[in-house]
């Protein structure tokens, strides 16, 4: 599950519909909703809901060990990079340079892209675009599409939903056949942790990889996968591991990476492809590093060697719940597949589900207790919400179970909160409790995140840094790189933290000795004064989050070359060119099947 990251859409377009009067010489803004975000306003921002995917699901409660950090709206740049037309994306502004912006430039469509939680922005948003920009056209779309009644909300001329690329290649009267052109962009930007910023080097940040949207397997609550057609569908960008491989050493080139992020709900589910990409890593001798999502039973059909050799480096997975009853956890002894991953040094975020049908307020001691034995690097935990459009939100609806906005507003419906329905047994309200007693207990029990991370990452350079494959030692050398220094001195200053804490403090002090035994001398040099320096940083962090501390993105503005030759002068404050893969493949015409 993704959430926070906000992706543009399409519904079919109707056949009467024509394109837009001035077609591909339209002058297009695709912005996401405006901030602040972390405060609660009568917009719909909630302060328990940032624009921070770790900070709000995942390191939500572990303060100046969580880790910090934005990632940019990707599916604007898609949308951007695919468009001919001169477009502008407006990325976190706030309402006031929104506002701006639509004043100030001329656009004759402007797109928004949001989630459910936040329509009351969306609203705002579309009443200020017509009373600034009266003549453009009003797109919105997004999760935000599946919502019913939400032509009756927000003042928009097209609500769609799906795949953006063809609906606006059509809208503009372009070739929506034309080959797929993937956007060049990092991962993520102001990451933060300990209270440190840390710099976004060449090399270091992951870039961003998009071979597929929706995801066949369709579990019930999965708003991603209904929004690109349900369980069996899903549109592939890139059909074979030879076009996918073009793609991510063109992005290698340009932004100088060696990592990718690959935003793909089931990446390795497409096997074929995956395969055949290792075996192009291989015969060309690349060392890359892949952060992926994959359910458990695909994870465990890959030998270790093939996810190793793939440069799989750390995996987002599905743990749902104990006698869940998904069948991507058929089969599967989850514990014992996570301890074997990071062995072997990749990373894992279990994905845990509070308020199944079957949760209790007499059982869900047990089902926290199962969730946090996993001992996951992270552990994202959110409440079983029904979102529209899924087929978790039909049932609801045919059993009159969902509460009406006027006693939950979509605002509060983020799954971090509470749920908007009626639970068959936790009630009162003792959803929020029972979510951050997870959080809590995780986080008590194993540690930051940060510490578990460092630890998988030590594991896998001692299982490998000796490998017979160069190919193999490289990846795990520039993965090991901050080991002996930042990351070691991270260590000694956890287990400084802790040394009123027991069993924490034993687990720090494991490892820091492991650090001692595996580079020596060095590190212990370099430890204390790296870990002096993260003590005092951690220390003042603690005291800015107490005194209410919130971390806010900065707004981007990029243009495409088109949206630049229109202008008579240089490009202005945060607005940059955005470099595009052009890859010659024709487009699947429509969804295709789970094979």
């Amino acid at each position: 599950m993704i959430a926070g990251n906000q992706t543009l859409g399409r519904n079919l377009m109707p056949k009467s519909q024509t394109t837009h009067p001035l077609g591909r010489r339209a002058r297009i803004l695709l912005t996401s909703v405006f901030g602040p975000y972390a405060q609660d306003d009568e917009y719909g921002s909630r302060r328990i809901n940032p624009m921070e995917l770790y900070q709000n699901q995942v390191t939500r409660i572990q303060g100046g060990f969580s880790l910090r950090m934005f990632h940019p709206s990707f599916a604007l740049r898609v949308l951007q990079a695919n468009i001919d037309a001169p477009c502008t994306v407006l990325d976190y502004p706030t309402l006031e340079d929104f506002t701006c912006e639509i004043r100030d430039h001329e656009y004759d469509i402007v797109g928004i892209s949001s989630i459910v939680p936040n329509t009351g922005k969306v609203k705002e948003m579309c009443e200020r675009i017509r009373e600034h920009r009266p003549g453009a056209t009003i797109v919105v779309g997004g999760h935000i599409a599946s919502r019913e009644g939400l032509d009756g909300i927000i003042d928009a001329d097209h609500i769609v939903k799906g795949d953006g690329i063809s609906w606006f290649r059509r809208y503009l009267g372009e070739d929506k056949e034309a080959p797929v052109r993937h956007p060049m962009v990092y991962s993520g930007f102001g990451a933060r942790v300990l209270g440190i910023d840390l710099p976004q080097k060449p090399g270091r940040t992951a870039a961003i990889m998009i071979p597929s949207v929706g995801c066949p397997v369709g579990c019930n609550f999965c708003s991603t996968s209904a929004l690109f057609g349900g369980k069996g569908n899903f549109i592939n960008f890139y059909e074979t591991g030879d076009e996918l491989y073009s793609v991510m050493c063109q992005i290698e080139e340009k932004l100088r990476v060696r990592s990718f992020f690959v935003l793909d709900e089931n990446f390795l589910l497409h096997r074929k492809r995956a395969l055949r990409l290792l075996e192009l890593m291989e015969q060309n001798g690349k060392s890359w590093a892949l952060n992926v999502f994959s359910s458990a039973r695909v994870l465990q059909s890959y030998s270790i060697e093939q996810l190793v050799g793939l440069g799989i480096i750390w995996v987002w997975m599905g743990l749902e719940g104990e006698s869940s009853s998904y069948r991507k956890l058929e089969d599967v002894d989850t514990r014992s597949l996570v301890k074997t991953l990071q062995s072997h040094g990749i990373r894992v975020l279990g994905s845990s589900i509070i308020g199944l049908e079957n949760h209790t307020p007499d059982n869900m001691d047990g089902i926290i207790d199962y969730a946090v034995s996993h001992d996951t690097d992270f552990h994202q935990f959110m409440l079983y919400t029904p979102n529209p459009g899924t087929p978790l939100h039909e049932r609801h609806r045919r059993d009159g179970t969902l509460l009406p906005e006027s006693d939950f507003p979509a605002a509060d419906s983020h799954g971090q909160y509470r749920f908007n329905y009626r639970h068959p047994h936790i009630r009162d309200g003792r959803e929020e409790e029972f979510l951050i007693g997870a959080f809590r207990r995780d986080f008590e029990v194993n540690g930051p995140s940060l510490y578990r991370l460092i630890r998988t990452m030590l594991k896998g350079w001692q299982a490998y840094k000796d490998h017979p494959d160069a190919r193999i030692r490289n990846r795990f050398a520039w993965d090991a790189a901050p080991l002996k220094s930042a990351y070691a001195g991270a260590v000694w200053a956890m287990r400084k933290w802790y040394r009123g804490n027991g069993p924490l403090h034993a687990k720090m002090d494991a490892l820091l000795q492991d650090f001692y035994g595996t580079f020596g001398w060095k590190t212990r040099v370099l430890a204390p004064l790296f870990g002096r320096y993260a003590l005092a940083k951690l220390k003042s962090e603690e005291k800015r989050l107490k005194k209410g501390w919130r971390y806010e993105p900065r707004t981007l503005r990029e243009k495409n070359a088109a949206a630049l030759a229109l202008e008579n002068r240089g490009p202005g404050r945060f607005t940059i060119a955005i470099p595009e893969v052009t890859l010659s493949i024709p487009r699947p015409a429509s969804m295709r099947g789970a094979q």
